[in-house]
């Protein structure tokens, strides 16, 4: 066992749902960190999850698992919000609103009892509501309070033109901005593929995609409700986005990350949280991009930020 007097990468979870669950098994694979702390409401649900984990560390690299009370939050880097009620089939991530920022206004101050200075970072639906009051209720400074954002939609997008053009998706760059739901933006004007601009690339290959952008579009946005219109949630995807969001703090990897996070001037828009590419580290955001756009990208980005104003007016921030 390691020194537990000695301060080592940990990440606190507090909610031990399908998203919660599913992030914690993969960075139980991927051996992102020392130490997993399962927070839950219920806690003997937490304790059977992290008994199931801990039964598999044979094959993974050293993690303690542990489940308790928010005292578990105690030194940890980064503290997780999956708490929430599910997205239910016809549902709108506005309309989860009112029923979950009651639990998040109950929830942060538990955590910040613990842990005065946390990477705080909010999974649960609708994410850009949630990491405003996260942010208020906290007190913490914005770079520090953070969202997983459009990582996801990012994601999709990505995957999809990848399959369009039968090409590794690593190879593609673009990006989905603004609220992680229904006025999400992408952001077709900056999508390259090795560096190669999207309407070169379509020239080179001899196989134009504009016939095909109206379905990529609506596959990224509703991709979250066809998939629990079959199968009743979505976990596995945003539990590897949320990884890659671990990995980029702990190893201070400087990425750019369309993570959400609280917009103070880009593009005209100020005090709503929404995602735009972001420098991320230990440290949490370090900078926002706000490159231009083309108008009608930034036309939607700015329509997209009055909705989640909107929003947050309806539940009272």
């Amino acid at each position: 066992m390691h020194d537990k007097t000695k301060r080592h990468s940990k990440v606190a979870i507090v909610g031990t749902g399908l998203v919660g669950m599913s992030y914690a098994y993969a960075m139980t694979i991927k051996g992102l960190v020392r130490e997993i702390s399962l927070i839950n409401r219920t806690p003997e649900k937490a304790e059977g999850e992290a008994m199931d984990l801990s039964h598999g560390l044979p094959f993974t690299k050293p993690v303690d698992i542990r489940s308790g009370g928010y005292e578990l939050c105690k030194d940890a880097q980064m503290v997780v919000i999956a708490a929430g009620a599910n997205q239910k089939e016809g549902e709108t991530r506005m309309d989860l609103a009112r029923r979950n920022v009651k639990i998040v206004e109950d929830v942060v101050p538990r955590i910040m009892e613990h842990n005065p200075d946390p990477i705080l970072v909010m999974v649960s639906n609708p994410v850009d509501i949630l990491t405003y009051v996260a942010l208020k209720v906290s007190g913490l400074p914005p770079e520090r309070v953070i969202s997983s954002g459009t990582v996801l939609d990012t994601m999709r997008f990505r995957y999809l033109l990848s399959e369009f053009y039968n090409i590794d998706s690593r190879n593609v760059h673009g990006y989905v901005i603004g609220e992680h739901g229904d006025s999400e933006v992408l952001v077709w004007s900056r999508v390259n593929i090795a560096g190669i601009s999207l309407m070169d690339w379509c020239q080179a290959c001899s196989r134009s995609i504009h016939s095909k952008m109206p379905e990529i579009e609506e596959d990224v946005r509703n991709a979250a409700y066809h998939i629990i219109e079959k199968k009743g949630a979505t976990y596995y995807a945003i539990a590897l986005a949320m990884n890659r969001i671990t990995e980029a703090v702990f190893m201070n990897q400087q990425s750019v990350l369309t993570v959400g996070t609280l917009m103070k001037g880009e593009y005209g828009i100020e005090d709503v949280c929404l995602s735009l590419p972001c420098v991320l580290g230990s440290k949490g955001v370090s900078y926002v991009f706000s490159n231009p756009l083309a108008e009608d990208e930034e036309r939607a980005l700015q329509d997209s930020a009055k909705v989640l104003r909107e929003g947050l007016d309806s539940v009272g921030y």
